[in-house]
Parts: structure tokens; C-alpha cells; sequence
């Protein structure tokens, strides 16, 4: 991964997504690029690889119907575009035509959750749930630009397809310093070690997390941040080993749905391994329509901001003590 950017640096991942396909492109003869539409990040693939990078226009179940074809011919697509539209107006193409015969197609794209400020037919809410349900399917939500070059990487060998969730792309925090953290789809990173709780979150809200730990830790208290940057298949180990070793105390938060998403699968985690928790809360968008508005103001708004989250952390803390 680049070493030229640290920890709290703006970086857009769109730009990581396009240098890194530029520099598959040049390893894989048969990697194709496609899009909806939304292709302004992929222009180096595009001037290099031109006979493989494929607008199909505003027809988002095409796109993915044609990645597929190409995928039977034995090629890796890659489709990149905007997730809202993507998991939902192609949802039946990606769950036939993609899923069912487990092909090698990448769906990466961006507006996961709240941000944006489109309204919410332009929000990525439901994404992870029904991305989640697809047999075959490998679901991740990434909130450091230069884990998307790595996690590209490490796709071109996968035999089945991914969902790689972004949120807007253009201007991203640097969460880790470069080699930091292994980076490796199916397992989750401990951004922050802690022994009191732990607080399992995954893409835009990773930062906001780190930023209730260091709120708790003006409390005296030791919070673990999880980055469960992969949500299928998720990380079981880290959730077992993190309820025996933060005395059961558990906040999940999310952009996104609050059920349906990683706090269901960590909840299923907990009841399929009979585990004993203390505590357990989960922060995420209620069964609203969102409205128009910056991300943090939502966030807010509906439940799951900073304030939230510290009071979140608070109280399970306090239940088990």
C-alpha cells in the first residue's frame, strides 16, 4: 500500500480505486472495468486498458448482467459505481446471474450509508442486509482509503463475488498507518485495544468510534474498537474472544439499518455460540426514511452520533458493573 499518507490525513478513495485497478490491469490481461455511468475515478484503467473498460450508461442491471457474461468467458470484472442503485435496481441480476453460479465479479462503489446529502433514494441503508442474504456473496464496508487498494488486491484470486462498500469517496480519513494492521477479507482489525466494552463498527463510523473511546478514556475507561470491515463471512473468533476478554459488554454502530447489518450478525454470532453478554446496544439508522442533510447532522438526528454513542458506551459499562 502507498507509505506517503498517516493516520488523520484526507485521502479520497476514489482515487485509490482508480490507480489500483490501473495497476491490475497491467498484472491481469483479463481484468475488466465496468460502470453505470459513474466513471470519473476510473479514467488511468480507461486511457490504458481502453478495449476493457465498458460504460454501459445509466442501466445499472446490464452492467452487472454484462460483468457476469464476462466473467463465464473466464475475465474478472470489476463494476464500480453507485451502491444505492447497484444493491437495489440490480439486485435480482447480481443474486441470477452472479451469485447463483458463484462467478468472480467485484461490485465496489460509493454513498454506503448516510452521506452524500442526496436525499434517500441516494442512500445505502438496506445495502448490507441484502447483499448479506446472497449465497456466495462476500460483504465488506471499508472506512480507510488505502485498505481499498489492498482489499482489490486480494479479490483478483477470490473464486466468488464481493461487495465492497465505500461512503462518497472523495475526501476519506486515513485511519491507519500503512502496515499497521493485517488487511485480510474475513477477518476484523482491533483499532483499539480495550478491556472494559468493546464497540464493533465498520466504514464511516470507525473514526467516530475511535472518537468515543477517547472520550470513555477521559472516564478512565478502556473501550476496544473493532473494525468489522468484513461482515460476511465475519469474524467470530474476534467476537468470542472479545466478549470474554471486555466482561461481556458489547455497542455495535453502524450506518445503516440497526437491524439487519453487523449488529445482527454479531447478535447471531453471540446466540449461535451461546456466549453470555452483560450489556448490548446497538446504534444505527431506525426504520425511517433519513431526509436530506450532511452525514453528521443525520447521525444525530436519528440516534447514532458521537453523544450517542459515548451514552451508549456509558451504559453498558455501567450494567455490568
Amino acid at each position: 500500500m502507498p507509505t506517503t499518507f498517516t493516520f488523520g490525513e484526507m485521502l479520497s478513495a476514489r482515487s485509490v480505486i482508480g490507480a489500483t485497478l490501473a495497476e491490475l490491469g497491467e498484472q491481469n490481461d483479463n481484468l475488466f472495468v465496468l460502470t453505470p455511468d459513474i466513471g470519473q475515478s476510473l479514467t488511468e484503467f480507461r486511457d490504458a486498458f481502453p478495449d476493457r473498460f465498458v460504460d454501459v450508461g445509466l442501466a445499472e442491471q446490464a452492467c452487472v448482467g454484462i460483468a457476469a457474461g464476462l466473467a463465464y468467458d473466464g475475465n474478472i470484472p470489476v463494476v464500480s459505481g453507485m451502491l444505492p442503485f447497484l444493491s437495489m435496481r440490480a439486485l435480482e441480476q447480481i443474486r441470477t446471474d452472479v451469485c447463483y453460479p458463484n462467478l468472480p465479479v467485484k461490485i465496489i462503489g460509493t454513498h454506503g450509508g448516510l452521506v452524500g446529502n442526496g436525499g434517500s433514494t441516494h442512500y445505502a441503508v438496506e445495502d448490507l442486509t441484502l447483499m448479506g442474504a446472497l449465497t456466495n456473496m462476500t460483504v465488506t464496508s471499508i472506512g480507510d482509503p488505502l485498505m481499498v487498494g489492498e482489499v482489490l488486491r486480494q479479490s483478483m484470486a477470490m473464486q466468488g463475488p464481493i461487495y465492497i462498500r465505500l461512503a462518497v469517496g472523495k475526501k476519506d480519513k486515513v485511519l491507519y498507518e500503512p502496515g499497521q494492521h493485517e488487511v485480510r477479507i474475513g477477518k476484523g482489525i482491533i483499532a483499539r485495544e480495550g478491556t472494559d466494552a468493546t464497540i464493533f463498527t465498520h466504514g464511516t463510523t470507525v473514526a467516530q468510534a475511535l472518537d468515543a473511546a477517547d472520550e470513555l478514556a477521559k472516564d478512565g475507561r478502556s473501550v476496544r474498537v473493532v473494525d468489522m470491515w468484513t461482515l460476511k463471512p465475519i469474524d467470530q473468533e474476534l467476537v468470542i474472544r472479545s466478549a470474554a476478554e471486555t466482561d461481556g459488554r458489547f455497542v455495535v454502530l453502524e450506518d445503516h439499518l440497526a437491524y439487519g447489518g453487523l449488529a445482527t450478525r454479531v447478535a447471531d454470532v453471540v446466540a449461535d455460540n451461546g456466549l453470555h453478554l452483560n450489556a448490548f446496544e446497538r446504534l444505527g439508522i431506525p426504520q425511517v426514511y433519513a431526509g436530506f442533510g450532511d452525514d453528521e447532522e443525520l447521525r444525530n438526528k436519528h440516534g447514532y452520533g458521537l453523544a450517542h454513542t459515548v451514552a451508549a458506551l456509558r451504559r453498558v459499562i455501567a450494567a455490568a458493573d
